[in-house]
């Protein structure tokens, strides 16, 4: 699942297409004047984002709207989650040391 996820993202335009989704649906051709896209080029970046169960699709009257499906991204999330807590952890330790070496006064104590 995660392969099809990263591999759909690894596009730079893919990534602008889920950026635009995330603020409101949109009809191929707002997404290609948007990213400054061919029609076809924009629909086959589509097509890679659906397989990859990142975008869904609904017909509204001639016209096909594109949302972002959150479960994939949910998933994601969910997956990263060790690895956004190994960072926090880390950084919490450089800050605690930063504190340590930071006198009463606000000022920075002398180098070792």
């Amino acid at each position: 699942m995660f392969d099809a996820l990263w591999a759909a993202l690894a596009d730079p335009h893919r990534r602008a297409i889920v950026a635009l989704l995330l603020e409101r649906p949109r009809s191929v051709g707002e997404i290609a004047q948007a990213c400054g896209l061919s029609q076809p080029g924009t629909s086959k970046h589509l097509k890679v984002l659906r397989e990859a169960g990142l975008v869904r699709v609904r017909q509204d009257a001639q016209r096909r709207v594109h949302a972002l499906d959150p479960a994939p991204m949910a998933a994601l999330d969910a997956w990263l989650a060790p690895y956004r807590k190994l960072w926090t952890e880390s950084l919490d330790a450089l800050g605690r040391r930063l504190d340590e070496r930071t006198d009463t006064h606000g000022t920075r104590a002398p180098k070792d």
